[in-house]
């Protein structure tokens, strides 16, 4: 996990608990968090499976969720889509990805081999939020009834360089809710 999501949360007025990955469900609601962030990583979301289960029934139970890069693939799992390799991963700090809702394109900085099958994305529940301009990817997803959303990128990295920061603010928002 990068430091400076840590300093984002933090600075958005979030009190941060860090935990592994590996820590099952049942412990983590015992924390009673307001919100589940999910972090970075490297390698193929498939391999994490302990991640997915408890990631499914976390964010099943209604928390708000919001994942970044390999955190956004394990949530596309747990919500029941599917992911794939690319020929050629996205890599660099100039990477263009639109906002399907505002339409505005932000630049952003990428480094990830796999990405999200819409089709399953879309038979899941879920919906892409931001498109990948390069290849058309999904650079960007939320479930239509649970409150969890995710983006490839990383928008802690700052490439645009603040184009991302609303997404902190998203998460904030759903968790006031």
């Amino acid at each position: 996990m990068k430091r400076n999501i840590v300093r984002m949360l933090v600075t958005a007025g979030c009190r941060v608990t860090v935990v592994p990955a590996s820590m099952p469900a049942g412990q983590v609601h015992e924390l009673n968090p307001d919100g589940l962030f999910l972090s970075n990583g490297p390698g193929d979301p498939a391999a994490v499976r302990y991640a997915v289960g408890n990631i499914r029934e976390l964010a099943g139970s209604g928390l708000p969720t919001f994942g970044i890069c390999l955190g956004h693939q394990i949530l596309a799992l747990a919500c029941g889509a599917k992911t794939y390799k690319l020929k050629f991963g996205h890599r660099g700090g100039n990477q263009p990805v639109q906002n399907l809702h505002t339409r505005k394109v932000e630049i952003t900085s990428q480094n990830h081999g796999f990405a999200v099958d819409i089709d399953s994305l879309e038979k899941a529940g879920g919906e892409p939020t931001h498109i990948n301009l390069n290849d058309h990817t999904v650079a960007g997803l939320r479930h239509k009834t649970l409150p969890v959303f995710s983006v490839q990128y990383h928008p802690e990295a700052s490439p645009g360089p603040h184009d991302s920061e609303y997404l902190f603010e998203r998460f904030i928002d759903l968790m006031n809710k």
